[in-house]
Order: C-alpha cells, then structure tokens, then sequence
C-alpha cells in the first residue's frame, strides 16, 4: 500500500493495520493513496448541493487555482497541510487579476483553501475519504474592514450617475443593507408594500435564516413607479428581461462621480453605519441585516472623529478644601458622641 511521502506516515498506518487485525476488523486501503486532487474536484463539481451553491461558477474559478498551483494528478494522500501553506505564499505572490499592480489577498486565499476543505469534508460525508488531511491549516490574517462611508451628498451624486434602471437598486443597499444578491433577485411576492416589508425566505439569504426587512420611505416610492413584468415575476428589469450583473454601470457611475476605491458592497457599509447614527439599537439592525454575531457586525461600523469629538465625560465632583474636610469631620464626630445616649451595665458605661 502506497503510504504518504515520509517514513513516518507509513509507520501510523502500520500501527493501525495491525491494531485492525488484532482485532480482527477488515484491513481497508486508505482511499487518499488512489484518489487525485483533478478527480476528486471533479466529483464534487457533479454533487446536486455544489451545483445548487449560489457561489457555483466561483467554486469552480476557485478550483481551478488549486489544481494548477497544487497539481491535478497529485494524490490526496501528498496533500499535506506544509503543501497546502506553500499554496498559500504562493498564490499571495501573484498578480490579481481584478486589481493590475497588486498581489492576490489573502481573503481570496482563504477562499480558495476554505473551498479545498469543503471538498475533503464532502468526500469523508460521502465515504471517499477516511479523513480530512488539511482540516489543521490556519487562515492568513486578514486586513479587510473596509471604512468607505458615503455623506448624503456623495450618495446623491453617485445616484445621479447611474442609470434609471440600476438606481433603485442602489437605493435599497444604500438605504437597507440588503446584500446584492437578496437585491438583485427580488421578486413581487417578496414585497410587501401594504406593511411595508421585505420578506426574505432562508433559501435567499446568506445565513439560510428567514428575514423581515422594513422598507425604507424613498425606496418604496421607487418601487411602486416600477414597472411589472409579463413572464417574470423579478422586480428589477433591463428592457422587460431580468438582469443579474450590473458591475459595469455601477463602476462608471462612481468614476463620473468622482467616488474612488468604492464598491456596491460598501452601501451595505452605509446603511449599517446610519441605522446606527439613527439610534436604533444593535439588535434591531442585526436582525435586519441578518447578521449572526457581534463580531461581524462590527465590521460594517466605522466611528468616526466627529463622533468621538461629541463624547461624554461623567462630570467631575466639586473639589473642597482638605482642612475644611477635617474640621466637619472632627465636629460630625463630637456632635454624634453627644447625642448618643449611655447604657449603665454593670460597672462601665456603653454607647
């Protein structure tokens, strides 16, 4: 049986066949030694759950790093967690495509590993596999937290510069928080104008969780001087026909508005950050924006230097003399003596 790449890995599977014939259990081969890195992907791309993913097209984007950088005739058993961080140096020493002068991120690694482990956890579901072999590679750190929230005045602008038919769009991530996801695959009967809501189902949400959202003022007018399709029930329309990809429109719009280094999913930013500046407490917000724990909900908050400049302070107390404490102390002291009234006991006298 072909055993890893060291000496050691062989001498862990001797213990355990021996221990399974003292024990009188069937000695199975280790599926890892057989199964390459290209077949295994391939069977996971065929699984109705993977091709049910919204992340479908950018699994397989994913996937195809991996086997270029990784091998696609490599075994699975030669997938070490040393090999899988060399991955990690590697692909952070590459060009990003979507960003010509500056390397991959390490957010976009941690994807791409992320993905890799989900396709050996599904492999040991399925009985491909007997174990993960990566499951204790660590994340890179990540520097991420983007701060780029927009003033009214900017919002205004930029909404200007975009299209009719993306503007309402806009208005919902600016004003809502919805991701573009939810957004851009609203349908009719998701939306509840009467009440005033946005109801989501927990298929067309990120934590699969159903959500209520309340429809702003501005965004339901925009809504209702929408026009209805004939054969779909989508509510944002280009020319009768469903859209699902705007990234274009929305670049040039912050160009001509003269907005640099800002992306759709910064509006989401906005709208967290102006719920909070509202008043509304954290909990009212989280529901709306379906966030599960604080620590990814404060992401999505930037406080500011004005914000910090309005701090309160607990008021100081009134600073008296330390000769003048002394003095009412010693006469608080003599006067309460004196009031206080004597007890004969026996041959002493007791306060």
């Amino acid at each position: 049986e072909r055993i890893g790449p060291n000496k050691e890995a062989a001498q862990q599977r001797l213990r355990e066949v021996l221990k399974a014939r003292t024990e009188e259990r069937y000695i199975e081969k280790d599926p890892a030694a057989r199964l390459a890195l290209g077949e295994l992907c391939a069977w996971y791309l065929e699984l109705p759950e993977a091709k049910a993913k919204d992340s479908y097209r950018r699994d397989k984007e994913m996937i195809g790093h991996l086997k270029r950088i990784l091998g696609e005739a490599t075994k699975i058993k030669d997938l070490t967690p040393g090999r899988v961080e060399s991955y990690q140096q590697k692909r952070l020493a590459e060009e990003s495509p979507r960003h010509p002068g500056q390397s991959i991120r390490p957010a976009t690694v941690n994807k791409e590993v992320a993905c890799l482990k989900t396709i050996f956890n599904r492999a040991v579901r399925h009985k491909r596999l007997l174990h993960n072999p990566i499951g204790i590679v660590k994340k890179l750190s990540e520097n991420n937290v983007r701060m780029q929230i927009l003033t009214q005045e900017e919002f205004e602008t930029l909404l200007a510069a975009c299209p009719l038919y993306i503007r309402p769009i806009v208005e919902i991530a600016y004003f809502m928080g919805l991701r573009r996801a939810e957004i851009i695959n609203l349908t009719w009967p998701e939306v509840d104008l009467q009440k005033g809501f946005i109801r989501l189902a927990p298929e067309r949400t990120k934590t699969d969780q159903k959500r209520v959202i309340p429809i702003h003022p501005k965004v339901a007018e925009s809504i209702k001087k929408l026009p209805r399709g004939l054969h779909t029930d989508r509510v944002f329309l280009l020319n009768g026909v469903s859209f699902d990809e705007f990234r274009n429109a929305f670049k040039k719009a912050c160009q001509d508005a003269g907005i640099q280094d800002f992306t759709f999913h910064d509006l989401r930013h906005c709208a967290l950050n102006n719920l909070r500046l509202a008043g509304n407490d954290y909990f009212k917000i989280m529901a709306l924006s379906g966030h599960k724990t604080m620590a990814c909900f404060r992401r999505y908050n930037l406080v500011t230097e004005a914000e910090l400049a309005a701090i309160k302070w607990t008021p100081e107390r009134e600073k008296t003399s330390p000769v003048a404490t002394n003095m009412d102390t010693k006469q608080k002291g003599a006067a309460s003596k004196s009031t206080q009234p004597l007890e004969i006991i026996g041959r002493g006298a007791w306060i």
